[in-house]
């Protein structure tokens, strides 16, 4: 079919590489057989992540033999975060699915994530991986601190998924916050459920990620927290304390002053307390009022964002 004459492409599959040369020939051959059988347009839509081996003229040769494929390349690398933005600015699909080029996980395994949300059962759908797993004891660790801080339906946060459009709309424009993309969309009421995919090894390269992630996923985890229970009203967080400091430095020369009126006796470290308590509340509860007119600065940005987002979707992106 001539790609002009084609239908609008229901369904988005972003697909992030960074270096995956030798992957993306049979992962592009696999994911046409998928798309031969299916009722719905599909359209592939690989963002070259800044690749330093034969990516760029690899991808060049399979976009002139697969109809379906598009392609998006980054200069330098920017990340998984920053590549599944730029794809959904240039998707045409109303469902996006995030998968990796790296064969861990089967193209024919996408038309069952697509398909609770085509019959309008879930807003977003995730997998659950089924197999060996390298990082099974990170992944675990992860998953386990993710759902003692956040109320989610789903086993595994940082894996294979579809969503709906509206749901990357939303998502907060922060470097590795895509693992994160579940307990966003879910407390934003967009529902979500998850179905078990099958885990294959590498076909070929290594994996981009190390421990040395692990602190950095730590920290991003809390700073995703603390904008769920802050982020809109961070007076809240930074004014009790600061009021509670306050309090406690009131209370306590309170009580020194009665100690001294009553006894003659002064406790010089209760009047340290004091001062260190009234000095330290006063800037929270400055740094509240602070955050407040940042916050209102951040959702007129997130509007701004918003329209520039919907006004980029019919640019083409070179």
């Amino acid at each position: 079919m001539n790609a002009m004459n084609a239908p609008t492409p229901r369904v988005s599959v972003l697909v992030p590489a960074k270096d995956e040369a030798e992957n993306l020939p049979l992962f592009l051959e696999l994911c046409a057989a998928t798309i031969r059988g299916q009722t719905v347009a599909y359209e592939v839509i690989v963002i070259d992540d800044g690749s330093r081996d034969e990516t760029p003229r690899v991808l060049a040769e399979l976009v002139q033999k697969y109809d379906f494929l598009r392609t998006v390349r980054h200069r330098a690398q920017r990340g998984i975060a920053d590549a599944l933005r730029t794809g959904f600015l240039a998707a045409r699909g109303e469902i996006l699915v995030f998968y990796p080029a790296d064969l861990q996980f089967k193209p024919e395994d996408i038309p069952r994530l697509v398909a609770p949300i085509l019959a309008d059962e879930s807003d977003m759908v995730t997998g659950f991986k089924q197999g060996v797993y390298e990082k099974a004891f990170v992944s675990r660790i992860y998953n386990g601190l993710s759902r003692a801080l956040f109320d989610v339906p789903v086993r595994d946060l940082n894996n294979v998924k579809a969503y709906r459009r509206a749901i990357m709309a939303d998502q907060p424009a922060r470097p590795d916050w895509h693992r994160y993309m579940i307990v966003l969309a879910h407390a934003k009421g967009y529902t979500v459920t998850e179905i078990p995919v099958p885990l294959y090894p590498r076909h070929a390269g290594k994996s981009k990620f190390g421990l040395s992630r692990i602190p950095v996923g730590v920290l991003d985890m809390l700073a995703v927290w603390f904008e769920l229970r802050f982020g809109q009203k961070p007076l809240l967080a930074f004014g009790m304390v600061g009021a509670g400091l306050f309090a406690l430095g009131v209370l306590s020369g309170v009580a020194a002053l009665g100690v001294l009126v009553a006894s003659g006796i002064g406790l010089r470290w209760v009047w340290t307390l004091v001062q260190t308590c009234l000095l330290l509340g006063s800037i929270f509860f400055a740094t509240g009022l602070l955050g407040e007119q940042i916050a209102v600065t951040r959702a007129e940005q997130r509007e701004l964002r918003r329209l520039l987002d919907e006004a980029m979707r019919d640019r083409p992106i070179s």
